[in-house]
Protein backbone atom coordinates (compact mmCIF):
# COMPACT_ATOMS: atom_id res chain seq x y z
CA UNK A 1 0.00 0.00 0.00
CA UNK A 2 1.30 3.24 -1.19
CA UNK A 3 1.88 6.19 1.99
CA UNK A 4 0.05 9.56 0.61
CA UNK A 5 2.39 11.91 -0.25
CA UNK A 6 3.50 15.43 -1.83
CA UNK A 7 6.56 16.71 -3.13
CA UNK A 8 7.93 20.47 -2.31
CA UNK A 9 10.69 22.77 -2.71
CA UNK A 10 12.37 25.54 -1.99
CA UNK A 11 13.13 28.36 -4.46
CA UNK A 12 16.39 26.51 -5.10
CA UNK A 13 15.22 23.05 -6.57
CA UNK A 14 11.96 24.27 -7.97
CA UNK A 15 12.71 23.28 -11.79
CA UNK A 16 14.62 20.00 -10.09
CA UNK A 17 11.65 18.67 -8.13
CA UNK A 18 9.08 19.12 -11.13
CA UNK A 19 11.24 16.62 -13.09
CA UNK A 20 11.63 14.29 -10.31
CA UNK A 21 7.70 14.52 -10.46
CA UNK A 22 7.30 13.92 -14.00
CA UNK A 23 9.55 10.63 -13.74
CA UNK A 24 7.37 9.20 -11.11
CA UNK A 25 4.20 9.56 -12.88
CA UNK A 26 5.59 7.60 -15.65
CA UNK A 27 6.38 4.60 -13.30
CA UNK A 28 3.46 1.77 -13.06
CA UNK A 29 2.75 1.47 -9.52
CA UNK A 30 1.83 5.11 -9.69
CA UNK A 31 -0.23 5.84 -12.93
CA UNK A 32 -2.90 5.68 -11.12
CA UNK A 33 -1.93 8.96 -8.78
CA UNK A 34 -0.53 10.76 -11.68
CA UNK A 35 -3.38 13.61 -11.04
CA UNK A 36 -2.29 14.02 -7.30
CA UNK A 37 1.29 13.92 -7.70
CA UNK A 38 1.51 16.07 -11.12
CA UNK A 39 2.63 18.95 -9.56
CA UNK A 40 5.11 20.31 -7.17
CA UNK A 41 3.85 21.85 -4.20
CA UNK A 42 3.99 25.59 -3.76
CA UNK A 43 5.52 27.48 -0.44
CA UNK A 44 5.23 30.87 -0.44
CA UNK A 45 8.25 33.09 0.83
CA UNK A 46 7.75 36.33 1.83
CA UNK A 47 11.06 38.28 2.40
CA UNK A 48 10.96 41.66 4.52
CA UNK A 49 12.45 45.15 3.99
CA UNK A 50 15.03 44.41 7.10
CA UNK A 51 16.11 41.03 4.89
CA UNK A 52 14.41 38.76 7.41
CA UNK A 53 12.07 35.93 5.32
CA UNK A 54 9.29 33.79 6.44
CA UNK A 55 7.67 30.76 4.33
CA UNK A 56 4.11 29.33 4.25
CA UNK A 57 2.10 26.86 2.45
CA UNK A 58 -0.68 26.92 0.62
CA UNK A 59 -2.09 23.74 0.48
CA UNK A 60 -3.21 21.43 3.10
CA UNK A 61 -0.41 18.82 3.58
CA UNK A 62 -2.25 17.35 7.03
CA UNK A 63 -1.33 13.72 7.20
CA UNK A 64 0.99 13.34 4.77
CA UNK A 65 4.30 12.52 4.00
CA UNK A 66 6.35 15.88 2.26
CA UNK A 67 9.02 14.78 0.39
CA UNK A 68 11.09 18.83 0.59
CA UNK A 69 13.69 19.15 -2.21
CA UNK A 70 16.30 21.89 -0.60
CA UNK A 71 19.64 23.12 -1.81
CA UNK A 72 22.26 25.51 -1.09
CA UNK A 73 24.77 25.84 -3.70
CA UNK A 74 24.88 27.01 -7.05
CA UNK A 75 21.08 26.99 -8.05
CA UNK A 76 18.66 28.29 -11.23
CA UNK A 77 16.86 31.18 -8.75
CA UNK A 78 20.56 32.63 -7.68
CA UNK A 79 20.24 32.62 -3.98
CA UNK A 80 22.90 32.75 -2.04
CA UNK A 81 23.86 29.76 0.40
CA UNK A 82 22.98 30.78 3.71
CA UNK A 83 19.78 32.82 2.01
CA UNK A 84 18.87 29.32 0.90
CA UNK A 85 19.81 27.41 4.21
CA UNK A 86 17.25 30.02 6.18
CA UNK A 87 14.82 29.14 3.43
CA UNK A 88 14.91 25.38 4.18
CA UNK A 89 14.84 25.55 7.74
CA UNK A 90 11.65 27.69 7.46
CA UNK A 91 10.11 25.72 5.08
CA UNK A 92 10.44 22.77 7.59
CA UNK A 93 9.03 24.55 10.21
CA UNK A 94 6.36 25.90 8.10
CA UNK A 95 5.64 21.80 7.15
CA UNK A 96 5.53 21.22 10.40
CA UNK A 97 3.37 23.27 11.46
CA UNK A 98 1.10 22.04 8.86
CA UNK A 99 0.66 19.04 11.02
CA UNK A 100 2.54 17.15 8.19
CA UNK A 101 3.14 13.29 9.12
CA UNK A 102 6.03 13.12 8.21
CA UNK A 103 8.97 15.07 6.80
CA UNK A 104 11.72 13.92 4.37
CA UNK A 105 14.44 16.48 3.52
CA UNK A 106 15.89 15.25 0.04
CA UNK A 107 19.18 17.70 -0.42
CA UNK A 108 20.92 15.88 -3.43
CA UNK A 109 23.91 18.27 -2.70
CA UNK A 110 24.73 19.16 0.77
CA UNK A 111 26.93 22.16 0.26
CA UNK A 112 28.39 22.09 3.93
CA UNK A 113 29.76 18.51 3.78
CA UNK A 114 32.96 19.22 3.59
CA UNK A 115 32.76 21.39 7.37
CA UNK A 116 32.64 18.08 8.98
CA UNK A 117 35.23 17.57 11.72
CA UNK A 118 36.86 19.43 14.75
CA UNK A 119 40.56 20.55 14.43
CA UNK A 120 41.20 23.44 16.95
CA UNK A 121 37.93 25.42 18.58
CA UNK A 122 36.48 25.77 14.67
CA UNK A 123 32.55 24.89 14.16
CA UNK A 124 31.41 22.06 12.36
CA UNK A 125 28.78 23.40 9.50
CA UNK A 126 27.57 19.72 8.79
CA UNK A 127 26.64 19.00 12.50
CA UNK A 128 24.69 22.29 12.89
CA UNK A 129 22.83 21.67 9.43
CA UNK A 130 21.60 18.29 10.59
CA UNK A 131 21.16 19.10 14.44
CA UNK A 132 18.89 21.97 13.10
CA UNK A 133 17.06 20.24 10.66
CA UNK A 134 16.35 17.25 13.22
CA UNK A 135 15.49 19.85 15.88
CA UNK A 136 12.90 21.04 13.71
CA UNK A 137 11.14 18.07 12.76
CA UNK A 138 12.71 16.89 9.93
CA UNK A 139 11.92 12.28 10.05
CA UNK A 140 14.51 11.85 7.56
CA UNK A 141 17.32 12.92 5.45
CA UNK A 142 18.25 11.86 2.10
CA UNK A 143 21.37 12.99 0.34
CA UNK A 144 23.82 12.03 -2.54
CA UNK A 145 27.47 11.21 -1.81
CA UNK A 146 28.58 13.06 1.72
CA UNK A 147 32.13 14.04 1.65
CA UNK A 148 32.71 11.11 3.91
CA UNK A 149 30.78 7.76 5.48
CA UNK A 150 31.77 9.02 8.88
CA UNK A 151 29.07 12.34 8.24
CA UNK A 152 25.93 9.85 8.78
CA UNK A 153 26.75 9.28 12.42
CA UNK A 154 26.51 13.04 12.97
CA UNK A 155 22.84 12.28 12.77
CA UNK A 156 21.01 10.88 16.28
CA UNK A 157 18.85 7.78 14.60
CA UNK A 158 16.40 7.61 16.83
CA UNK A 159 15.71 11.31 15.91
CA UNK A 160 15.85 11.61 11.92
CA UNK A 161 16.78 8.64 9.58
CA UNK A 162 19.27 9.38 6.97
CA UNK A 163 20.33 7.79 3.81
CA UNK A 164 23.25 8.66 1.56
CA UNK A 165 22.41 7.45 -1.82
CA UNK A 166 26.09 6.50 -3.67
CA UNK A 167 25.28 9.31 -6.54
CA UNK A 168 29.16 7.89 -8.02
CA UNK A 169 26.92 4.67 -9.34
CA UNK A 170 25.00 7.34 -11.39
CA UNK A 171 28.40 7.94 -13.36
CA UNK A 172 29.27 4.07 -13.30
CA UNK A 173 25.54 3.76 -15.21
CA UNK A 174 26.95 5.98 -17.93
CA UNK A 175 30.27 5.15 -18.30
CA UNK A 176 28.70 1.84 -19.17
CA UNK A 177 25.63 2.74 -21.55
CA UNK A 178 27.72 5.93 -23.49
CA UNK A 179 31.64 4.55 -23.22
CA UNK A 180 31.58 0.70 -22.58
CA UNK A 181 28.49 -0.79 -24.00
CA UNK A 182 28.85 -3.81 -24.47
CA UNK A 183 31.11 -7.12 -22.34
CA UNK A 184 33.40 -7.23 -25.42
CA UNK A 185 34.41 -3.98 -25.16
CA UNK A 186 34.64 -4.37 -21.07
CA UNK A 187 37.11 -7.16 -21.39
CA UNK A 188 38.84 -6.06 -24.64
CA UNK A 189 39.14 -2.08 -23.56
CA UNK A 190 38.37 -1.69 -20.61
CA UNK A 191 39.75 -3.77 -18.30
CA UNK A 192 43.25 -3.94 -19.69
CA UNK A 193 43.72 -0.35 -21.03
CA UNK A 194 41.64 1.77 -18.49
CA UNK A 195 42.51 2.95 -14.86
CA UNK A 196 41.16 4.78 -11.98
CA UNK A 197 42.66 7.35 -10.73
CA UNK A 198 42.06 9.22 -6.70
CA UNK A 199 42.00 13.00 -6.06
CA UNK A 200 44.49 12.21 -3.04
CA UNK A 201 44.41 9.16 -0.70
CA UNK A 202 41.31 10.02 1.02
CA UNK A 203 39.85 9.52 -1.80
CA UNK A 204 41.23 5.83 -2.61
CA UNK A 205 38.17 4.09 -1.29
CA UNK A 206 36.32 5.84 -4.12
CA UNK A 207 38.35 5.43 -6.59
CA UNK A 208 38.57 2.04 -5.79
CA UNK A 209 34.97 1.07 -6.22
CA UNK A 210 35.38 2.20 -9.87
CA UNK A 211 38.37 0.04 -9.82
CA UNK A 212 36.64 -2.60 -8.45
CA UNK A 213 33.52 -2.51 -10.63
CA UNK A 214 35.24 -2.72 -13.84
CA UNK A 215 38.10 -4.77 -13.22
CA UNK A 216 40.42 -2.41 -14.50
CA UNK A 217 43.67 -1.09 -12.32
CA UNK A 218 43.79 1.30 -9.57
CA UNK A 219 45.77 4.49 -9.58
CA UNK A 220 46.69 6.27 -6.28
CA UNK A 221 47.35 9.92 -5.44
CA UNK A 222 49.06 11.16 -2.68
CA UNK A 223 49.02 15.05 -2.10
CA UNK A 224 50.56 17.46 0.20
CA UNK A 225 48.52 20.52 1.18
CA UNK A 226 49.73 23.58 2.85
CA UNK A 227 47.13 23.98 5.80
CA UNK A 228 47.61 27.48 6.26
CA UNK A 229 46.15 28.00 3.25
CA UNK A 230 42.31 26.93 1.94
CA UNK A 231 42.36 24.55 -1.44
CA UNK A 232 46.16 24.80 -1.57
CA UNK A 233 48.30 21.43 -2.59
CA UNK A 234 52.50 21.93 -2.42
CA UNK A 235 53.07 18.66 -4.33
CA UNK A 236 51.46 15.23 -5.85
CA UNK A 237 53.00 11.83 -5.49
CA UNK A 238 51.38 9.08 -7.87
CA UNK A 239 50.84 5.64 -6.72
CA UNK A 240 50.74 2.73 -9.33
CA UNK A 241 50.66 -0.88 -9.78
CA UNK A 242 51.17 -0.75 -13.45
CA UNK A 243 52.61 1.43 -16.10
CA UNK A 244 50.17 4.25 -16.19
CA UNK A 245 51.84 5.29 -19.75
CA UNK A 246 49.40 4.70 -22.71
CA UNK A 247 45.71 4.08 -20.65
CA UNK A 248 43.04 5.95 -20.34
CA UNK A 249 42.75 7.00 -16.76
CA UNK A 250 39.69 8.46 -15.35
CA UNK A 251 40.50 10.57 -12.09
CA UNK A 252 37.41 9.61 -9.33
CA UNK A 253 35.99 12.65 -6.98
CA UNK A 254 33.01 13.28 -4.89
CA UNK A 255 33.00 16.93 -6.16
CA UNK A 256 35.05 19.66 -7.99
CA UNK A 257 35.37 23.07 -6.18
CA UNK A 258 37.95 25.29 -7.21
CA UNK A 259 39.38 22.33 -9.30
CA UNK A 260 43.09 23.38 -7.45
CA UNK A 261 43.90 19.33 -6.78
CA UNK A 262 42.64 18.02 -10.16
CA UNK A 263 44.24 20.79 -12.11
CA UNK A 264 47.72 19.66 -10.20
CA UNK A 265 46.88 16.44 -10.46
CA UNK A 266 46.35 16.24 -13.97
CA UNK A 267 49.38 18.47 -14.81
CA UNK A 268 51.40 15.48 -13.09
CA UNK A 269 49.74 13.05 -14.68
CA UNK A 270 50.16 14.30 -18.19
CA UNK A 271 53.84 14.03 -17.51
CA UNK A 272 53.70 10.15 -17.29
CA UNK A 273 52.09 10.01 -21.03
CA UNK A 274 48.62 8.16 -20.61
CA UNK A 275 46.82 7.70 -23.60
CA UNK A 276 43.82 10.42 -22.49
CA UNK A 277 42.85 11.61 -18.82
CA UNK A 278 39.56 12.38 -17.98
CA UNK A 279 37.35 13.23 -14.96
CA UNK A 280 34.69 12.04 -13.02
CA UNK A 281 32.55 13.78 -9.82
CA UNK A 282 29.40 13.78 -8.70
CA UNK A 283 28.65 16.97 -7.73
CA UNK A 284 30.17 20.01 -9.56
CA UNK A 285 30.63 23.06 -7.62
CA UNK A 286 32.89 24.73 -9.85
CA UNK A 287 33.80 27.27 -7.50
CA UNK A 288 35.95 30.35 -9.15
CA UNK A 289 38.67 29.81 -10.64
CA UNK A 290 37.53 26.05 -11.55
CA UNK A 291 36.18 26.88 -14.55
CA UNK A 292 39.59 29.00 -15.71
CA UNK A 293 40.83 25.59 -14.37
CA UNK A 294 39.35 23.18 -16.28
CA UNK A 295 39.38 25.23 -19.50
CA UNK A 296 42.67 25.68 -19.57
CA UNK A 297 43.26 22.15 -19.40
CA UNK A 298 40.59 21.22 -21.64
CA UNK A 299 42.06 23.61 -24.21
CA UNK A 300 45.78 22.07 -23.57
CA UNK A 301 44.45 18.39 -24.23
CA UNK A 302 45.38 17.41 -20.65
CA UNK A 303 41.72 16.68 -20.17
CA UNK A 304 39.21 14.99 -22.43
CA UNK A 305 36.33 14.22 -20.77
CA UNK A 306 34.47 15.80 -17.88
CA UNK A 307 31.35 13.92 -16.52
CA UNK A 308 29.14 15.29 -13.05
CA UNK A 309 25.90 14.95 -12.11
CA UNK A 310 23.00 17.95 -12.27
CA UNK A 311 23.06 17.88 -8.27
CA UNK A 312 24.16 21.08 -8.29
CA UNK A 313 22.76 23.35 -11.37
CA UNK A 314 25.36 23.78 -14.34
CA UNK A 315 23.91 27.08 -16.44
CA UNK A 316 24.35 27.01 -19.99
CA UNK A 317 27.54 29.19 -20.06
CA UNK A 318 29.23 26.49 -18.14
CA UNK A 319 28.42 24.20 -21.64
CA UNK A 320 29.27 26.88 -24.09
CA UNK A 321 32.80 27.05 -22.81
CA UNK A 322 33.27 23.88 -21.87
CA UNK A 323 31.88 21.49 -24.60
CA UNK A 324 33.55 18.14 -23.14
CA UNK A 325 31.18 18.55 -19.90
CA UNK A 326 28.72 15.79 -19.65
CA UNK A 327 25.89 16.28 -17.10
CA UNK A 328 24.07 13.28 -15.68
CA UNK A 329 20.47 13.70 -14.63
CA UNK A 330 19.69 12.09 -11.31
CA UNK A 331 16.09 13.06 -11.15
CA UNK A 332 14.66 9.27 -12.31
CA UNK A 333 17.08 7.99 -9.34
CA UNK A 334 15.32 10.40 -6.90
CA UNK A 335 11.97 9.59 -8.39
CA UNK A 336 12.64 6.06 -7.80
CA UNK A 337 13.70 6.53 -3.99
CA UNK A 338 10.66 8.33 -3.55
CA UNK A 339 8.64 5.37 -4.87
CA UNK A 340 10.76 2.94 -2.88
CA UNK A 341 10.00 4.53 0.34
CA UNK A 342 6.10 5.44 -0.63
CA UNK A 343 5.92 1.97 -1.10
CA UNK A 344 7.79 1.01 2.39
CA UNK A 345 10.08 -0.92 0.37
CA UNK A 346 13.27 -0.97 1.19
CA UNK A 347 16.23 1.22 -0.34
CA UNK A 348 18.98 -1.37 -0.30
CA UNK A 349 18.57 -2.46 -3.81
CA UNK A 350 20.04 1.13 -4.39
CA UNK A 351 22.76 1.25 -2.31
CA UNK A 352 25.22 -2.10 -3.08
CA UNK A 353 27.76 -2.22 -5.33
CA UNK A 354 27.90 -1.58 -8.28
CA UNK A 355 28.74 -4.15 -10.77
CA UNK A 356 30.24 -3.53 -14.81
CA UNK A 357 29.80 -6.70 -15.97
CA UNK A 358 26.08 -7.77 -14.31
CA UNK A 359 24.45 -4.57 -15.31
CA UNK A 360 25.96 -4.75 -19.16
CA UNK A 361 24.56 -8.13 -18.97
CA UNK A 362 20.97 -7.44 -17.53
CA UNK A 363 18.64 -7.31 -20.12
CA UNK A 364 17.31 -4.54 -22.08
CA UNK A 365 13.85 -3.39 -23.68
CA UNK A 366 14.87 -2.14 -27.19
Amino acid sequence: MQNTFAIVATRTMQEYAEKVVQKLIHFPSFSEQAEDISRVETLKVSVFADGELEVSVDSSLRGQDVYLFANAARNMAGIPVEEAKIELYHAVDALKRSQAERIIVFEPYVSCSRSDRTTKRNSVGLWIHFKILASLGTNHIITYQLHSDKSKSMVDPTICAIDDVPGLTLLKQNLCDSYIQTIDQLYSVVKPHWAFCSVDAGGEKLARSFANAFGAPLVVAHKQRDYSKVNTVESINILSAEPIKGKTLWIVDDMVDTAGSVYSLIKALAALEPAEINLLAVHAVFSPPAMDRLCELSRKGLLKHIMVTDTVFCPECFIDDLPNLEIVPSTELSAQIIATIAEDKSLGKLLKPFNAEEYLRRPRLL
